[in-house]
């Protein structure tokens, strides 16, 4: 008898050990961890954070996991929803390019809580968070078309179930009823992007939690659909117009579809990635400024423009609508020479110079371009005549046109000298060096215990 899909994943996630990783499958796992982590800590500070760690934790008892960038520690489902919306709060996250999914956001809040109330050694929560993205990218990849379901929930509550199910012990069995159990949990569309709203950050937590519950409710004995994604009413039927199980298969357990995400170099909205280093180079290489510009053309696809090629507006959550504008940051990598933290801070976002300058931008849609992200032109004409142009065809931080170690650390040092709980250099230094050795860490709940509030409730308050 033929395997379900869901059968097939759940023995993959159940069999694999850390051993059976290749090298290049846990270097890219301990990386994206990293990663995910320190734009976490960095996006603890995000406007409605506090209110929600509020809201969420209240009277609750101290738990053993960590809640990112504060020093406090919480429950398992609440640090996996607090810290979910920390990691996507920045738009800072890494990107599984074929899939359109954003992984991390999902899988790492999830798993880590778990591997913490868990005692789970290093190992196996680098086991653990390689194969729930790749559970979730892979599903992501099996999709027909993209009918306006955002990728980063409604497949990422299942990677998220299949790691949690793992480190709460259970058996194949046990990881395909946390894989139904998911499907009751899976939602969340596209509006919030294209209404530029804070749900957008929350999306992803939303689906974390669901995920981590999933895993919980099957650890209880809920029975759930055998057949959630090809059944008559699973997922792909209902959220996308069929699903390519081969596909979604091909290569299991030899390639790790985690290892092949990309990372970010700019806080914003992938679409507009290839946009902004074309003009930051000709803006470097030029020594420009809005001054010297008479007029600026961004030609990109009809998908990029439908997610960040509005007018800029950024009165009502500046933001959000600096990450998911375009013109934005074209502007400011003119401009100023840069698009990193300081330039999606409301200050940054409401320069009434930057806002003159961006509305000045116009956006051309080329209907012969089917990229999802690349590539994407930039055309500046100046007031002495030149005419410069640049065109990337690769978006910066993917495996065509990686980041070096040395960018990614930066990267990193730069959000954990932010958040709620800015650390020092040396404390930098000491949380890059715990992920370094991730390896060799007995236990997932020490990782960050010199880095633990002494304050009453865990949290530190500001």
């Amino acid at each position: 008898m033929t395997d379900t899909l869901a059968q097939a994943l759940s023995r993959h996630v159940a069999m694999r050990r850390f051993e059976d990783l290749p090298p290049d499958a846990i270097q890219a796992t301990r990386l994206l961890l990293r990663d995910t982590l320190a734009v976490g800590w960095a996006g603890s500070a995000f406007a409605g954070l506090e209110a929600m760690r509020g809201g969420t934790l209240g009277g609750a008892a101290l738990g053993p996991c960590d809640v990112w960038g504060t020093g406090g520690r919480a429950r398992a489902l609440d640090a996996v929803f607090l810290n979910g919306v920390a990691a996507a709060a920045l738009e800072f996250d890494s990107l599984h390019d074929a899939g359109l999914v954003h992984a991390d956001l999902v899988c790492v809040p999830a798993v880590f809580a778990f591997a913490q109330e868990r005692h789970a050694s290093g190992r196996e929560l680098i086991a653990a968070t390689a194969l729930a993205c790749d559970v979730t990218c892979r599903l992501a990849l099996g999709a027909a078309e993209h009918t306006g379901w955002w990728h980063s929930s409604i497949y990422g509550v299942f990677g998220a179930a299949a790691g949690c199910a793992r480190l709460l012990g259970l058996d194949e069995h046990g990881i395909a009823q946390s894989l139904g159990i998911a499907l009751g949990h899976t939602g969340g569309t596209q509006q919030a992007i294209v209404e530029q709203t804070g749900l957008k950050r929350v999306q992803s937590a939303i689906a974390a939690r669901g995920g981590a519950h999933s895993a919980l409710l099957a650890a209880w004995g809920v029975s759930a659909p055998t057949e959630p994604f090809a059944g008559r009413h699973g997922l792909y039927a209902r959220f996308e117009r069929g699903g390519d199980e081969k596909i979604v298969l091909d290569g299991l357990g030899r390639r790790f579809e985690g290892m092949l995400s990309s990372y970010k170099k700019f806080p914003t909205c992938g679409c507009g990635h290839a946009a902004t280093e074309a003009a930051l180079q000709l803006a470097v290489e030029h020594a420009l400024d809005e001054s010297m510009i008479e007029s600026a053309v961004i030609r990109i696809s009809p998908y990029m423009n439908g997610i960040v090629g509005a007018p800029y507006s950024p009165a009502d959550n500046p933001t959000v609508a600096a990450q998911f504008s375009v013109r934005y940051c074209v502007a400011s990598a003119v401009a100023r020479k840069r698009v990193g933290l300081q330039e999606i801070e409301p200050a940054s976002a409401l320069d009434p110079r930057l806002l003159a300058f961006a509305n000045r931008i116009a956006i051309e849609v080329d209907e012969t371009n089917s990229g999802k992200l690349a590539p994407a032109e930039v055309r500046l004409t100046l007031r002495d005549g030149r005419v410069l142009a640049r065109r990337v065809e690769e978006v910066p931080g993917t495996r065509a046109n990686p980041m070096t170690e040395s960018d990614l650390r930066a990267k990193a040092r730069d959000c954990l000298v932010r958040g709620t709980r800015p650390l020092d250099a040396a404390q930098c230094d000491e949380w890059l060096g715990r992920l370094d050795a991730l390896e060799i860490c007995a236990d997932a709940a020490d990782l960050f215990a010199p880095f633990h509030s002494a304050e009453p409730g865990g949290i530190r308050q500001e």
